[in-house]
This record gives C-alpha cells, sequence and structure tokens, in this order.
C-alpha cells in the first residue's frame, strides 16, 4: 500500500507540473483533511503522516502589531521544516475552486501542489479566471514545530489564541487541544494537550504571548528528553531569539545542575503561525522533569510526618505575589517554592516554609562575610554551582542578577552534606547586551556602563551607594573574596573551553554547539516570525544595536586588547545575532583581563590539548585548530607541543597521530 501510494504522488507531482488539475478528497488521495477550519483559506499539511489531521497551516497575511494587517492582497504559508521540500498537500476551505501553480483544488478538497520557497505565486479563482491574491511559501529551519488546536475553546467558537491571550491582564486561562509535534524530518506525534495556559511576569504583557504546556503523556520535542511540561518562551524583546538558549547550553557546559534543555520551535494554534519560540524543558519538580531527584513528597516520613531534613526547589523572585507559597525573609527576600508543591491548609505548610526560610536566611548570612572561607562557605552552599551562576549573571550583566528568576535546590551533596546548589538558570532575554536598565537604578548604584562589555555588574546590583549592607544574594556571593578567588579558576577552566567550542564551526553534537549551528536552526524560523510582523526593535528597553567597539583577550600576554573600529550591524536578525556574539565575546575578553591575576594555571599533560585527562585524535584537532589561528591558553599550547620543539605546527598533530596509531 506504501508503495502505490508512493507511486501515486510521483505521478502527481509529474501530472501537477503539466499544469494538469489533480484533486482528491481524503478517501481518494490517503490524505487526512484538517480537523479544524477557522475560516476560509487555504491549509498545508506538514509532515509525513498521511492520517494525521493536526498538522496543518493556513495562510495568512502578513501582521503588524501596531497598524494591523499589512498587504491583505499578499498571503503567506509559513511552512514548518518537517515540510515536504518540493511538493505540499493543500486542502482547500473556500467555497469555490482554487488554482495555484497550476494546479486547480476544488472546495473542500486536498490536491498536491509544486512550490518554491521565497516565490510568488498567484492565487486564482478556477471558474472566473481572476487573480484575487498572491501567495508566497517560506519554510522555517527550526528544530521542531508545535501545533495547538481548539477553535472551541470557551464552547462559544472562540479559538484557541483568542481565548488564553485576548486580555493582556489574564494569564491564568486553561484550555485543552489537540495538536501535533513535528520534528524537522516530518515525523508527527499527535499526543493530545492536558492544560495549556499564559505564563511570564512582564513579558506576558508583550503582543507575542508566552504559554506553559502540559502534554497528556511523555512526549520528545526536537530530541529533548521526554515530558509532559514545557515552557513556550517568546522571546519578544530579544531580536537574536538566542540570548536565553546561549546562556542556557552554557549552563550545562560548564556543568551547573539541572540546566533546562531547549530547543527552537514555530508555534501554531488552530492552523495559524504564532511566531519563532523557544520551547524549553519546565522548571519543575519529578523524575521527568528539570529536577529529576525531587518529588513533591520528599518533605514526609514513610509514616506522614515532617521529615528532618527534605529536598527543595525555590526561587528568589523579588516580583512574586503574597499568597500560597510566596512570603518574604526577614531580611526582605520574597522566595516562593517551587518543589514540593504546596497549599495552604496542608499538614506542615507553615513549617516547610520557615525550614525553607532558615536554610536561605544561613546561606545569606553566612555569605554576607566578605571574609567567610571556602570551607566555612562549604558549610552551607556549594561552591562550584554558586561560583558557576555567578559567572553566568557576570558574564551576561544580566538586569535580574539576583532579584528574580534565581532557582536553588537544598539537597545532600556527595558527602551527604545538606546545602544549597544554585541551579537551574532561567530568563535571560534582558542580558548580554539587550537591556539599557533603568536610569535611577543605574545612577544609585554608580554604575555607568551597563550596556557597555566592560565593568563589574554583580557586585554593584542591588545596592545602593548609600547602603551599608545588600539584601541581594548574588550581590553578596560577587563580594564574596573566596568565590571570586574561585570563580577565576573556574572562568578559565570550564567556561573559556566551553565558550571556545561555542566559537568555533560545525559542532553539533554535546551541551553546546558552535554559533553557526545555532543560526542555522535559527535562520528560516527568525525570517518567518519577522515576516509575520513581530518587530525587531520592541522599545525603549532595549539598547541600541547598531554599532560596538570590539575587545580580544591576548592570553599569552594578559592583554585587553581594544579593536578601534566601529563594527556596524544592520537592522536584521543576522545583525541582531552577530551584535550579541561580538557583544558576549567582548565581555569574557575583558572578564579574562580581570580573572587573571587569581587564576593558577594547571599542570598539563603532553598531547592532552582539550585537557579531558586522555591523549586520543580530539586532540589531533585541537592542533590543527592551533595552527589555524584558534585562541587557546599557554598550558593548552604547551600540551599541542609534542615533539617538544618550543612551536605547535602540523608537524606536532602527524607526531600525535603516529603516536595513537601505535
Amino acid at each position: 500500500m506504501k508503495k502505490f501510494i508512493s507511486i501515486l504522488l510521483a505521478v502527481t507531482v509529474i501530472i501537477s507540473a503539466l499544469g494538469i488539475s489533480v484533486t482528491a478528497n481524503a478517501e481518494d488521495s490517503g490524505v487526512a483533511v484538517p480537523s479544524f477550519v477557522t475560516g476560509k483559506g487555504l491549509f498545508i499539511h506538514s509532515g509525513n503522516s498521511d492520517t494525521d489531521t493536526e498538522a496543518w497551516v493556513t495562510s495568512q497575511t502578513q501582521w503588524d502589531e501596531e497598524t494591523g494587517v499589512v498587504n491583505e492582497d499578499l498571503e503567506y504559508f509559513f511552512l514548518s521544516s518537517g515540510t515536504r521540500d518540493e511538493n505540499v498537500d493543500i486542502y482547500n476551505g473556500y467555497d469555490f475552486p482554487v488554482t495555484i501553480n497550476g494546479v486547480t483544488i476544488p472546495s473542500k478538497q486536498v490536491a498536491q501542489v509544486p512550490y518554491e520557497t521565497n516565490v510568488k505565486y498567484g492565487l486564482y479563482d478556477a471558474d472566473s479566471k481572476n487573480k484575487f491574491k498572491t501567495v508566497i511559501f517560506m519554510k522555517s529551519t527550526a528544530e521542531a514545530a508545535i501545533y495547538l488546536n481548539n477553535p472551541n475553546a470557551d464552547g462559544n467558537g472562540t479559538g484557541l489564541y483568542n481565548y488564553l491571550a485576548y486580555n493582556n491582564d489574564d494569564k491564568s486561562k486553561t484550555a485543552k487541544a489537540t495538536g501535533a509535534i513535528v520534528d524537522s524530518q516530518g515525523n508527527v506525534d499527535n499526543t493530545t494537550v492536558k492544560k495549556i495556559k499564559g505564563r511570564g511576569n512582564t513579558t506576558w504583557w508583550k503582543a507575542k504571548k508566552p504559554f506553559n504546556v502540559t502534554y497528556s503523556d511523555n512526549v520528545s520535542i526536537g530530541g529533548m528528553p521526554k515530558s509532559k511540561k514545557f515552557s513556550l518562551l517568546a522571546n519578544y524583546q530579544d531580536a537574536s531569539l538566542m540570548r536565553n538558549r546561549f546562556l542556557y547550553d552554557l549552563s550545562s557546559a560548564v556543568g551547573i545542575p539541572y540546566a533546562s534543555k531547549s530547543r527552537f520551535v514555530d508555534l501554531y494554534m488552530d492552523g495559524v503561525y504564532y511566531g519563532s519560540y523557544q520551547c524549553a524543558q519546565k522548571i519543575e519538580v519529578g523524575s521527568k522533569d528539570v529536577v529529576y531527584d525531587i518529588d513533591d513528597g520528599a518533605y514526609l516520613n514513610e509514616d506522614g510526618t515532617l521529615a528532618e531534613n527534605f529536598p527543595f526547589l525555590m526561587e528568589v523572585d523579588a516580583g512574586a505575589t503574597f499568597g500560597e507559597d510566596y512570603f518574604t525573609t526577614a531580611a526582605s527576600n520574597k522566595l516562593t517554592i517551587k518543589g514540593p508543591e504546596l497549599e495552604e491548609g496542608m499538614d506542615y505548610y507553615d513549617e516547610v516554609k520557615k525550614y525553607v526560610a532558615d536554610k536561605f536566611t544561613k546561606l545569606s548570612t553566612t555569605v554576607s562575610s566578605k571574609s567567610a572561607t571556602l570551607e566555612q562557605l562549604e558549610e552551607v552552599m556549594d561552591i562550584d554551582s554558586f561560583a558557576k551562576v555567578f559567572l553566568i549573571n557576570e558574564l551576561g550583566k544580566n538586569w535580574d542578577s539576583g532579584v528574580s528568576s534565581l532557582y536553588m535546590v537544598y539537597k545532600q551533596d556527595e558527602n551527604g552534606k545538606w546545602k544549597l546548589f544554585a541551579s537551574p538558570v532561567w530568563d535571560y532575554d534582558n542580558s548580554l547586551g539587550n537591556a539599557t536598565g533603568i536610569g535611577s537604578e543605574l545612577s544609585d548604584i554608580g554604575v555607568s556602563d551597563y550596556e557597555e562589555p566592560s565593568g563589574w555588574w554583580c557586585k554593584y546590583k542591588g545596592k545602593s551607594k548609600s547602603a551599608k549592607t545588600s539584601t541581594n544574594i548574588m550581590n553578596k556571593i560577587a563580594n564574596s573574596t573566596a568565590i571570586q578567588k574561585y570563580a577565576a579558576q573556574v572562568w578559565f577552566d570550564d567556561f573559556i573551553p566551553a565558550l571556545r567550542r561555542y566559537n568555533s564551526s560545525n559542532v553539533t553534537e554535546g551541551p553546546i554547539y558552535s554559533q553557526d549551528v545555532y543560526y542555522n536552526s535559527l535562520k528560516g524560523s527568525a525570517d518567518m516570525n519577522y515576516t509575520r510582523g513581530w518587530h525587531l526593535d520592541t522599545g525603549g528597553w532595549i539598547c541600541d544595536h547598531s554599532s560596538l567597539v570590539k575587545s580580544v583577550y591576548d592570553y599569552e600576554k594578559n592583554e585587553l586588547i581594544t579593536i578601534k573600529t566601529i563594527f556596524n550591524y544592520p537592522a536584521t536578525f543576522k545583525g541582531e545575532y552577530d551584535y550579541m556574539n561580538d557583544w558576549m565575546n567582548s565581555r569574557a575578553a575583558w572578564l579574562s583581563s580581570q580573572f587573571r591575576a587569581d587564576y593558577v594555571e594547571p599542570e598539563y599533560k603532553v598531547g592532552d590539548v582539550d585537557d579531558n585527562g586522555e591523549v586520543n585524535i580530539k586532540d589531533v584537532t585541537e592542533i590543527q585548530r592551533i595552527v589555524l589561528g584558534f585562541t587557546y591558553s599557554a598550558n593548552q599550547k604547551k600540551a599541542a607541543d609534542v615533539n617538544e620543539d618550543g612551536t605547535v605546527n602540523i608537524m606536532d598533530a602527524t607526531f600525535l597521530q603516529k603516536a595513537l596509531a601505535k
């Protein structure tokens, strides 16, 4: 049967190319029609499943969030990356037959139509032969697509998006949905959606809405680990669409526990394309969630009594509202407990909140002493994770550093000691040179270079020049002498190798890819996102991204080198993407120059260029990269000098290859 359908489809393409009309209803073609039709128009199917009724997208006009429809006579098909390249199944939702690219499709039927992307095609009334629209096909490059369908979300004929997002002030509405997850190869998963609702604080008030989605069963999206709960981040204020993804993956690459995995996806509701999103694992506790080793019952003994010690997940969130699991510590830090999940009236509700508050207060009190030793700090905190989260915030100059979305997990370390771990990281769209900040606050804390890649940030954020102390926990960590010295080692040993990997090319495996791989995954999706009508410039909160004075760091001379040329960036997605990367690399160069004095070079092993404890064929590649001029530390270059002649050249790579072959 499959062979017969394949032959039939191939013949259809040939006939269509000759301009002969080929049409079919669902029974004749073996292709199902959409389970929903919201208004008149054409619908294109995505994916390789002929029985799927959910992964359909309608043609739509370009829309501007301020002015509305741009040109009602021009429509786009925003196709997911899983759509076939040469031809598509099109369902005609009009009440009359239409012709497109030589193929006539009767009303309420399906035809297979050949197409090319970014080419204008006339759409004709097949009876009158009159052209009534122009259509353009665009295709994404994202890692997956998510289709959510419920054209009767409120029982009164209101579509899913309008029901959930029409009133900005109410993100509490929930709905069920049918749907599809389509990967870049066209594979379709039709797991239903148990619940979808709005999410975010300030981001919910923006034009492009973020959502939380809970599936009825565990699913994998774009190759992520299976889970039921995901967050769809709009990244509306980040025109590069990349800042959150980069820092989440960087946190994983440097070994921060519980890093949320994410993928670039295209989001469709009731057949309408709503833009490029970042689908991330929702920060929850549970065996299939990000914090996988805590469950909601962990605070109870087997007999139902309160455990003496128990793990929990909490968030520092200055924007939290009171009630349920939100509360304020004596030091005026607002905390919310994310796991175990609590409700007022539950047994031990108050006791659990007090337990969490006590552990956080002890951490805050201990780290408040700038002279506290690592040994003293290690009694209450995991130094490694806190130093790394500090560096993530410092690298990004994260405006919300220590203010919100700062998560901590309380659990036992490998030696059985109960302490707080800083993780997972979350919400960095206003970092890496994106936000302007608030002028009055910057003046109050004494920072005048917030938008620049240079200058310390975390040690000032949250502390007024007139105040003796700060309640900002990340500020306290940044001002700890012991943690600063520890962070210098972590910066060069963990962050610099990860950034070097990101700045290389064609790295498609591991917790962090190279920036060209991310760009290639984003480009088509971003083109659709901005063609659809979302803005590159979303207002005064965003910095000027048109130019930058870049810096690099000479590792051998320990010298920060400022490139005098002012680099100009076009107001395009590519310009925004390049600006973010150049700002980040200039920032990394400045931090390297500051941390170098406290860094102690580790011992090196000849041949072990990537410093992973082993000498293998990967080290040969690293030597070749050094020869090509890529930046490496002095110790790595010493390890690369395999024949010990004082220089690193292609002979060292050959020498190591021969040694490994023996």
